[in-house]
């Protein structure tokens, strides 16, 4: 089972684009607190699309708390969350 909730900050504000055939899609990164504060943070790739999209693009802006919910996809350069 490939699951994962996450709760960080987000580091900029987000920009809702639009997939060719017109789906919204948004990714930010989320800076998210190491167990010591001393020992930094990690920034998480994230993606969101449709209705999660336009409504990430709407309330959340730079510096906000926020949580998602998704699961991880891999690839050879990055990893992503991607929200649901």
């Amino acid at each position: 089972m490939n699951s994962v909730c996450i709760v960080g900050r987000l580091t900029k504000d987000v920009q809702e684009r639009r997939t060719q055939n017109g789906t919204p899609v948004v990714s930010f990164t989320l800076a998210v607190d190491r167990r010591k504060k001393e020992d930094g943070a990690d920034f998480i790739p994230c993606i969101a699309w449709d209705k999660s999209a336009e409504t990430i693009a709407r309330y959340v802006h730079k510096g906000d708390m926020f949580g998602v919910t998704g699961y991880i996809q891999t690839d050879r350069k990055s990893t992503r969350l991607n929200s649901s």
